[in-house]
């Protein structure tokens, strides 16, 4: 004998504890984007604020992803509240990005590690689809704060997959380039 150790499986223990995280993360994401819609109507960023309706609507369904998954595995969901830290429609979108860009980066690529090492599929699953919309947010976070200044004026009308969250400004697609739901389905938001 070569005296090899034979690798021990991560404990599933610890994708459940991914799972509530992220439920968590989101939830409280969910409830920032309400409050940063708010403020950027309040501010006459009608498109800004639509924007962040659309993304909160999005993070409920990552939630109800997530919590779906957790239940399955026979645990209770839980969420911790979080105050949300409103400021400027800027400012707020620079910590949109920010969040997003941890979730897309390192969150979930590691969460999803951790799964398969954990064999959860389900968990997965519900991962990767949270990881692509996130990195659509990122991108339409940052595509809002470049142009901030020509975003002033009435709500814009988004588009967001029941399914996985993916959130469009234009559904130029039949079918959601995440999870393939028809883009009849898509709801509006604005």
């Amino acid at each position: 004998m070569l005296g090899f150790k034979k690798r021990e499986a991560a404990k599933p223990s610890a994708t459940l504890d991914n799972l509530q995280a992220a439920l968590n993360g989101e939830m409280n994401a969910k409830a920032r984007y309400q409050q940063f819609a708010a403020k950027a109507d309040e501010e006459g960023y009608g498109p800004v604020a639509s924007l962040f309706r659309a993304a909160a609507m999005a993070e409920g369904i990552h939630v109800d992803n997530h919590r779906k998954v957790i239940v399955k595995l026979g645990a209770p969901p839980f969420v911790k509240f979080e105050i949300p830290d409103v400021k400027s429609t800027r400012e707020n979108l620079e910590a949109a990005i920010q969040g997003e860009v941890y979730e897309r980066d390192e969150m979930y690529p590691a969460f999803i590690k951790q799964a398969r090492a954990d064999a959860v599929p389900a968990a997965e699953h519900t991962f990767s689809l949270a990881l692509s919309v996130e990195a659509e947010h990122a991108r339409l976070y940052t595509a809002a704060l470049n142009n901030l200044d020509q975003l002033r004026g009435e709500a814009r009308t988004y588009y967001v997959c029941p399914v996985c969250g993916w959130t469009s400004e234009q559904p130029e697609f039949d079918l959601c380039p995440v999870c393939s739901t028809p883009v009849e389905q898509f709801q509006e938001v604005r």
